[in-house]
């Protein structure tokens, strides 16, 4: 009898599938692919790629893996053995759409503060204000003269007014994503759950972890529309991960 259940088990071992490290990279006709959200959807598993594109996953051969971006096509892939062994590379296609045809302009050039020229054309206002009003340079009580006390008063003030503003910068908060989901016509309740595939339950989780992020708010211009859904298409597949392996109290703590 033991002999028979031996026999049966070495007969039955080539069908059987052990898990492996699936090593793999993925890339689309430019170049590799970070932050591509890979799938096992036969496992339950999850991971996304690095910078250089690759990532590791267990899986065994005839697993279905999927690989999901909201700027690539959806590809789902049944695992053979020559997947294994080696690194696996996967192509994706880029979805094009409207948004390939609008034409990006250069950003236009910011002035520079250049203290000589600054000075000239000082030097000549000046001038040409004294040519053109002598009496608000005329000291109290005489027609001869200048008021220095005017003016320094008139070059403080144009100074001041030429001189280029620094402005500190600030962060998005929890109070300007939920702002921007409630009234924009793009980042919206739909974008969080049909694209990002966030829980609709944990919409406002998600936009809290992302404040968490502090995101500049440079990112809220209409011109760096692309830049701030990219950000959240990043942090996103991290919520994610983040949710499915530790909870909500791990994003809370994040």
């Amino acid at each position: 009898m033991r002999n028979i259940t031996v026999s049966l088990l070495f007969c039955l071992l080539p069908f059987i599938h052990f898990s492996q490290t699936l090593n793999g990279k993925v890339y689309d006709t430019k170049s590799v692919l970070k932050n591509i959200k890979v799938i096992n959807k036969t496992q339950n598993r999850m991971t996304i790629t690095n910078a250089d594109g690759d990532f590791k996953i267990e899986a065994k051969v005839q697993d279905s893996i999927i690989f999901q971006s909201l700027f690539y096509h959806q590809k789902t892939v049944v695992l053979k053995p020559s997947h294994f062994g080696s690194m696996a590379v996967f192509e994706l296609k880029e979805i094009l759409n409207e948004l390939d045809e609008v034409e990006v302009k250069a950003e236009p050039e910011q002035p520079v503060f250049s203290e000589e020229t600054y000075n000239i054309e000082l030097k000549s206002i000046i001038q040409e204000d004294i040519k053109n009003h002598p009496e608000k340079y005329a000291p109290l009580g005489n027609n001869q003269g200048i008021d220095f006390v005017y003016l320094a008063k008139k070059l403080y003030n144009l100074i001041k007014s030429k001189k280029p503003k620094t402005e500190t910068p600030t962060v998005i908060t929890y109070k300007n994503f939920t702002s921007l989901i409630e009234t924009s016509s793009f980042f919206n309740q739909e974008l969080l759950t049909q694209s990002l595939k966030i829980p609709e339950a944990y919409n406002y989780l998600f936009l809290d972890y992302c404040a968490s992020k502090q995101l500049s708010s440079e990112l809220l211009k209409e011109e760096n529309k692309m830049q701030l859904l990219e950000a959240l298409v990043v942090n996103s597949q991290l919520f994610l991960i983040l949710l499915e392996e530790y909870g909500e109290e791990s994003l809370k703590q994040e």
